[in-house]
């Protein structure tokens, strides 16, 4: 009887979560599960604007620059992850066809140095992997958004809250498993500095004694070049003694044997 009264419990609570995920209310519990993807990916807070360039330079961050699809306003620091990126043009593709307007972006990685004085403390916007998205006047607009973010939830790839004031979405995509989403529907990253630094430097790749050599291009993350080579982001962390998953363009790894 007892088991049974705690399977009930816990089957109360995870209905009541999935309840809560599926009206993008925002929660204590929203922020939480959003900071631990943040944590699990090991993604880097960065504290300032000048923090953000370097990363923007880098290739740890792909500059947002709109296209016939999707607009930028008052966006201040125009950078994401890889997979925010290849989520706002995905969806600001499907929004525009389903709309008939531009998708409208207000807000992407944000440092902790300009943080708002009305977010919260475990905030993700200086990793890059969130961003903010207009609310449409439009009601058949809102109605489609708030629908292609709610089935992205249920998927597990994006945690999505719409706030009040201002009036906007705020989306955060879980770069894993947002990654694994969109190449099962045909979506690749698409990282503009990478192309360029492919045909400014091609990509080294040699034996080594415990697997190959791989120098990293702009753009690359350890999540990228494991997915790559089949091998885990940990894998790759033991064969080059890495005490993070930094790195940098020009560093050449080993990539040790898929097993």
């Amino acid at each position: 009887m007892k088991n049974a009264v705690i399977f009930l419990l816990l089957a109360s609570a995870i209905a009541a979560s999935r309840a809560e995920a599926q009206t993008l209310r925002g929660s204590r519990a929203s922020i939480e599960r959003i900071h631990r993807q943040a944590l699990v990916h090991d993604l880097h807070f960065y504290e300032t604007s000048e923090g953000v360039r370097r990363a923007g330079e880098s290739g740890r961050f792909v500059r947002l620059t709109g296209n016939s699809d999707y607009v930028l306003a008052h966006v201040s620091h125009p950078y994401a992850l890889p997979e925010t990126e290849l989520f706002v043009v995905r969806l600001a593709s499907q929004y525009r066809s389903a709309c008939g307007e531009k998708l409208v972006v207000t807000s992407a990685v944000r440092p902790r140095s300009l943080r708002l004085a009305n977010s919260t403390d475990k905030s993700v916007h200086p990793t890059g992997m969130a961003l903010d998205l207009r609310r449409p006047t439009n009601t058949r607009c809102l109605s489609w958004l708030r629908n292609t973010l709610l089935s992205l939830e249920a998927d597990g790839v994006i945690e999505a809250v719409e706030e009040r004031n201002p009036p906007h979405f705020h989306v955060a995509v879980f770069p894993t498993q947002y990654h694994r989403y969109a190449s099962g529907r045909g979506g690749s990253l698409r990282v503009a500095a990478a192309e360029r630094e492919e045909r400014r430097s091609p990509v080294i790749v040699v034996s080594a004694e415990n697997g190959t050599q791989y120098r990293v291009r702009r753009g690359d993350t350890l999540w990228s070049i494991a997915r790559n080579n089949n091998v885990t982001v940990d894998d790759i962390r033991s064969s080059n003694s890495l005490g993070s998953t930094r790195i940098v363009a020009g560093q050449v790894l080993v990539i040790p044997v898929a097993r």
